[in-house]
């Protein structure tokens, strides 16, 4: 890596990479999304929701970025293949995945069915992996490294009371992904790392910031764990997404970035 540290900042460029962001509709996927477009990149976002995919491209293409859209989520090994292939086919090449795909359903494990469990697992687990998959079939042959960014969460790590046992197993699994797939690549050059946010501003957890008694109570009992004592902000996970997407993160690889103000050091 021959980068002149009389400019350090070009560490952290990812300005003509081929960036793939999956979940590109929802709250993470279209951050990530939005920053990598205001850095320069070169993107493919793929989702399953139309409008609020191209609300999303659009909003990248406004920050001067070149977008392609693919109107799928990774459910099946066609699905993440044809997602990677576009990519390659307007751009010659691939360089970043972002897994911003996922879903929860918090029930009591006593009422959570079997299918509704499978249905988190596939897409926080199976999915993840089909991506990484696609993406590595084509970067591997390209011979010259590239970067998977997963989204873990908090509760990979932490259990949690009020149902979650389904989405904190499929958070532990993403996280053990992060480290088989930094082991395996590592020859490649290709890094894979997973950031893992607590609660942070999106359209899902607007309710928390607002000022009512429920809200209230909901932060008192959030912000006596979190050191920095506030809740997340979209910008938070702008500076961790791009260090793990760019060339200052060649020599970190199979690990999880909790971007939590310190909630899981506690």
């Amino acid at each position: 890596m021959n980068v002149p540290l009389e400019d350090p900042s070009q560490l952290f460029s990812v300005r003509d990479r081929v960036a793939v962001v999956t979940g590109a509709s929802g709250a993470f996927g279209a951050l990530a999304a939005r920053v990598l477009a205001a850095a320069g990149a070169r993107l493919v976002l793929a989702a399953g929701k139309q409008a609020e995919l191209e609300a999303t491209a659009s909003a990248c293409r406004e920050l001067g970025a070149e977008v392609i859209m693919q109107a799928r989520r990774p459910n099946t090994e066609r699905d993440c293949e044809a997602i990677m292939q576009a990519g390659v086919d307007r751009f010659g090449a691939l360089d970043i995945l972002v897994v911003g795909s996922g879903l929860n359903d918090v029930a009591p494990i006593i009422e959570m069915t079997p299918e509704r469990f499978e249905t988190v697992m596939h897409g926080n687990v199976t999915g993840a992996w089909l991506l990484c998959r696609a993406f590595g079939q084509h970067v591997i042959a390209q011979g010259r490294g590239g970067k998977v960014v997963l989204v873990s969460s908090a509760r990979g790590k932490l259990g949690h009371p009020a149902g979650y046992s389904a989405y904190c197993a499929s958070k532990a699994a993403t996280d053990g992904l992060t480290r088989a797939l930094g082991c395996e690549w590592g020859k490649y050059g290709i890094t894979v790392n997973a950031i893992a946010p607590t609660v942070f501003r999106s359209p899902l957890t607007a309710w928390m910031f607002e000022d009512n008694d429920k809200a209230r109570a909901t932060r008192t009992g959030m912000l006596a764990r979190i050191p920095l004592g506030r809740l997340g902000e979209p910008a938070d996970l702008a500076g961790p997404l791009l260090f793990l997407a760019s060339r200052a993160s060649d020599f970190y690889t199979g690990h999880i970035l909790y971007a939590d103000g310190g909630y899981t050091a506690g």
